[in-house]
């Protein structure tokens, strides 16, 4: 018998590097799934602590309304937020996080309505998400006379890039948008 060489063995260089190619693949696999997990267990976390605020206000929205804003900012990395309600006819803020104060007061005014174009038309028509790359890319933003809020103490409408924009309900006529950015 002659002894021949087994193929994994001739070279044990290209054997280690394929098993370490592997290890890393998985190890990033495994990464990836942890990533996951942590995500899903973020927003079983906020989900149970909302409903314990509506478990404690049945009657006052105000305090659900600041803690759906507060647990998705934190979900997301936001910056700021806002949550607005629709009720088929206007759009009334009902919650408010990291906003300027002037710009704050601007939002709030009932009379301040979004115009024709932009994010939240689309969101009244029956859109679920929006969400924007880059603000600058929207038509409606480039137009001078639309970015009311910079005179309200906003940053000019470039400064602001990301946006997402999320719809709650199912009903057209009540609306919930929550703005984070």
């Amino acid at each position: 018998m002659s002894a021949t060489p087994d193929s994994t063995l001739a070279n044990p260089e290209q054997r280690i590097a394929n098993l370490e190619r592997q290890l890393a693949e998985r190890e990033a696999e495994l990464a990836e799934c942890k990533a996951e997990r942590d995500q899903g267990l973020q927003r079983e976390t906020a989900t149970t602590e909302v409903l314990e605020v509506i478990n404690s206000s049945p009657t006052d929205l105000a305090p659900v309304f600041d803690a759906i804003l507060e647990k998705a900012m934190r979900l997301c990395e936001a910056a700021f937020g806002m949550l607005h309600t629709y009720d088929g006819k206007a759009v009334r803020l009902v919650a408010k996080h990291g906003l300027p104060p002037r710009f704050a007061e601007y939002a709030e005014n009932p009379s301040n309505q979004p115009g024709p174009g932009g994010i939240t038309p689309r969101l009244i028509a029956g859109a679920r998400f929006v969400h924007v790359v880059d603000l600058k890319e929207e038509e409606v933003y480039s137009e001078p006379s639309f970015y009311r809020p910079a005179q309200a103490g906003w940053p000019h409408p470039r400064a602001r890039r990301e946006t997402l924009r999320h719809t709650v309900g199912r009903d057209r006529a009540t609306r919930r948008r929550l703005t984070l950015g």
